[in-house]
């Protein structure tokens, strides 16, 4: 039997089956569509707000949310994977500055890394962990997240083909990183990176391939100041022979001020009140960074 039609003939959305909007419809929409249609009408955003269609969206967007400390996060959001969709996707815009080191200190003891790296679109390199942010280390240290140990190289399906030139061509046109950092405490995430390497160059010592991504975020200085803007910066490092494998040998995490001296975990953890939030200052995205602000002699 045929669904009800309304008056004009059209069938609504309410005559059709759950299970077959659920299973043959909304979850065949991506994260920006499903968010759209959610727009249109109360009963629509209804229907779209259920968190297995959003989890379903995450974890194919982002292999990292599949990961038990970024699922036992997201539990405690507001709604559950659609705050993070919405919070992590696209890239976020934060203009504000943080004026004052000596506001009291956020309540984040940690942050979630959910890190994803794909070439041509295909995940690659997918890691998840966790760092401190009360220790006394990490508050006097420079801040910087390692994910790959010093000892350690994870092989990948990408093969290092053509001549030195065309193959760093190749990386930074194809390799795209995914770096969410999630504050539990708060029960909010952002994305750091820049999505497209900003400059992709072989290291003068080891021979070894550099990715970078960057973030410019807002610092807690005044305007003027070698702290009016930092610099988050993200480094994947690559190494193998050529014809052979492609080994990530590294994948790390750090901030610099406009002078390019190193934030300490402390700097990096500036409360910001303007937006009533008491986030810290490295889940303040601004503006993505672009290839000019690297000399071109350093840059591919």
């Amino acid at each position: 039997m045929a669904p009800p039609s309304n008056v004009d003939g059209t069938i609504s959305f309410s005559a059709l089956n759950l299970d077959v909007l659920h299973n043959h419809i909304l979850s065949r929409l991506d994260g920006p569509t499903l968010a759209a249609l959610a727009c249109t009408s109360s009963e629509l955003n209804a229907l779209s707000a259920h968190d297995k269609l959003w989890q379903q969206i995450c974890t194919s967007t982002w292999p990292s949310a599949n990961h038990p400390l970024v699922t036992a996060a997201v539990s405690t959001f507001p709604f559950g994977h659609r705050s993070l969709f919405s919070d992590s996707y696209p890239l976020l815009l934060h203009l504000h500055s943080c004026n004052d080191l000596d506001r009291p200190f956020p309540t984040t003891t940690e942050l979630i890394s959910a890190v994803d790296i794909y070439y041509k679109n295909v995940p690659i390199f997918s890691k998840v962990q966790a760092t401190e942010t009360v220790t006394a280390w990490f508050l006097s240290s420079p801040f910087r997240v390692d994910l790959v140990g010093p000892e350690k190289s994870l092989p990948t399906w990408i093969r290092q083909v053509g001549e030195k030139d065309s193959w760093l061509k190749q990386l930074e046109e194809n390799v795209t990183l995914s770096w969410i950092l999630i504050d539990p405490k708060q029960k909010r995430a952002m994305n750091m990176s820049s999505r497209r390497a900003v400059s992709v160059q072989r290291h003068w010592l080891t021979g070894e391939v550099q990715v970078k991504f960057a973030s410019i975020l807002a610092g807690d200085g005044g305007k003027g100041s070698e702290r009016e803007c930092v610099q988050c910066e993200m480094v994947v490092t690559c190494g193998g022979k050529e014809g052979g494998e492609v080994h990530v040998r590294d994948v790390s995490m750090g901030m610099e001020d406009m002078e390019g001296k190193a934030l300490s975990g402390k700097e990096s953890l500036v409360k910001n009140v303007d937006d009533g939030f008491c986030f810290p200052l490295i889940l303040f995205v601004s503006i993505q960074i672009s290839r000019e602000n690297y000399d071109d002699d350093d840059s591919v």
